[in-house]
């Protein structure tokens, strides 16, 4: 049974806390310890990119908690299950998941297999927050039915 889930991207501060502020919001009152960070530490400490900020604030959820950190060893303890939003995040969680760790480590957007994509885009380039968002909630969902 899944009690803990961890969202990861790059820097931790576009897409994996807002999908930590999603889920978190879905998943009110279930009990569930919901948490974000990057595999790398580029920002740590840092508040979520202004963008993604905003487009949580129109949506109505609060990211202003959130800070910045790097994926840990004690990470794969921690959480049941670990979710990275592309493939390259997923193959670095992979390599250095600990031997005889228990955390599922699984990509994000298969939850919702309607959006027909693997991967959610960096918004940090692509400039493209509301859809990112709209991928994120629609995972969100799918995802907090299965658990």
């Amino acid at each position: 049974m899944t009690r803990s889930v961890l969202f990861v991207c790059l820097g931790n501060i576009c897409r994996s806390p807002t999908a930590e502020a999603v889920f978190r919001s879905l998943a009110e009152g279930r009990g569930l310890h919901i948490d974000s960070a990057g595999t790398s530490g580029w920002h740590d400490g840092g508040r979520s990119d202004p963008r993604a900020s905003a487009e949580a604030q129109r949506r109505g959820y609060d990211m202003s908690p959130i800070r910045s950190r790097k994926v840990t060893a004690a990470d794969f303890d921690t959480f049941d299950l670990i979710i990275a939003m592309d493939f390259e995040n997923l193959r670095d969680l992979q390599s250095i998941q600990p031997a005889g760790s228990n955390a599922r480590v699984e990509l994000f957007l298969p939850f919702a297999p309607e959006l027909n994509r693997d991967e959610v885009p960096d918004p940090y380039y692509e400039d493209n927050f509301s859809a990112v968002f709209d991928m994120i909630e629609a995972a969100s969902r799918a995802l907090l039915t299965t658990i």
